[in-house]
């Protein structure tokens, strides 16, 4: 396992560059390292992964030195558990609404002693290698080192999210938050309307609020662009000038 190198560019006053897929590649992995990316995330919840693709990002990317995130399609602990042991460093987990769900979602991504993910034999746990895990210490000081390099993110994503902010908050193994526009505005009642003024500033009191409490807003230590974005935007512009 490699340090999360999004915490380190946080710890360094820097954010991270991260380049999104909703697709597994190994090729575009490997380019993203070449233009000087810092980490992966893989869209589980949208996009489509199976854990061997997962698996096959994390050995690339981490080979190169990034680290690799990734949405989860839901927050329970089987598909957490499932992303966490091919040695992804950082889960988004959609749809927070409530203390209850934060708790259980913190939980799933965090070892014992500050949560209760399962012990596995991937490469998120070294492969259960005793003579390496030896060098971190032992089982504990890995689970210990290991949970000091998971990014716990919950995506509040609806109005009930945000009536229950302070509960969500207060669960002290999540590390922070980020914002779902699309549906945040739908649970306004503004379908279709990521960008009305009322949901941008719903949006901008649930990030104050979350940086009064010390967490973490996705935003503020990251810089992410995904390959539809990149695709759309330069092909179009690129056919757009030469047609």
């Amino acid at each position: 396992m490699i340090e999360n190198t999004i915490i380190n560019k946080f710890n360094n006053d820097k954010k991270a560059n991260i380049f999104g897929l909703t697709f597994p590649s190994l090729h575009l992995v490997e380019m993203a390292h070449h233009v000087g990316f810092d980490a992966i995330n893989c869209d589980g919840e949208h996009g489509y992964f199976t854990p061997e693709s997962i698996d096959d990002i994390c050995r690339v990317a981490n080979g190169y030195g990034m680290s690799v995130t990734a949405r989860v399609p839901d927050c329970s602990p089987y598909w957490i558990n499932l992303f966490l042991d091919r040695g992804v460093q950082g889960i988004t987990g959609p749809h927070i609404e409530n203390k209850e769900q934060a708790q259980s979602f913190a939980d799933a991504c965090l070892f014992p002693p500050h949560g209760k993910r399962s012990w596995g034999g991937g490469r998120g746990t070294e492969f259960n290698d005793d003579k390496k895990l030896k060098t971190y210490g032992g089982k504990l000081e890995f689970a210990k080192w290991s949970n000091k390099n998971m990014l716990v993110i919950g995506q509040i994503e609806s109005v009930k999210g945000w009536e229950n902010l302070d509960g969500i908050l207060s669960v002290e193994g999540l590390s922070g938050i980020t914002g779902g526009p699309n549906d945040l505005a739908a649970s306004m009642g503004l379908p279709g309307e990521p960008d009305h003024k009322e949901r941008v500033q719903l949006t901008k009191k649930i990030d104050d609020k979350a940086r009064k409490q010390k967490k973490i807003v996705a935003s503020d230590i990251t810089n992410t662009t995904d390959i539809h974005t990149l695709m759309l935007d330069n092909a179009r512009t690129f056919v757009e000038k030469n047609s």
